[in-house]
């Protein structure tokens, strides 16, 4: 059975730091892309962040970029994704997501985790 338990969430400051981290198992987490997508109350999902299954390939929103960085440990089979500058657009229940490719896990992934909330605000 796949499962993808995304953890990290919480309440935080503007301009705070926080890590999420997704957990991965029943597939083999070196052969997958996996991705973070966030949905904010009453909005679509947004993809935050890919990247490819040996993690040279990245890809980071506008609305993240040079605040956000995915990274992945395979070894841990293991997604994070690190948050700085946190700003209150940014409150949305955070899922990791995993697929077999790089282009599929951007728009349409297979694998889906239960979400975890993070909440920006003073």
């Amino acid at each position: 059975e796949v499962q993808l338990q995304a953890s990290g969430g919480g309440l935080v400051q503007p301009g705070g730091s926080l890590r999420l981290s997704c957990a991965a198992s029943g597939f083999t987490f070196d052969d997958y892309a996996m991705s973070w997508v966030r949905q904010a109350p009453g909005k679509k999902r947004q993809l935050v962040a890919a990247n490819g299954f040996n993690g040279l390939l990245t890809y980071h929103a506008e609305s993240v970029k040079g605040r956000f960085t995915i990274s992945r440990e395979n070894a841990k089979n293991t997604v994070y994704l690190q948050m700085n500058s946190l700003k209150p657009e940014d409150t949305a229940v955070y899922y990791c997501a995993a697929d077999r490719t790089y282009t599929t896990v951007k728009v349409n992934p297979t694998y889906w985790g239960q979400g975890t909330l993070v909440t920006v605000s003073s």
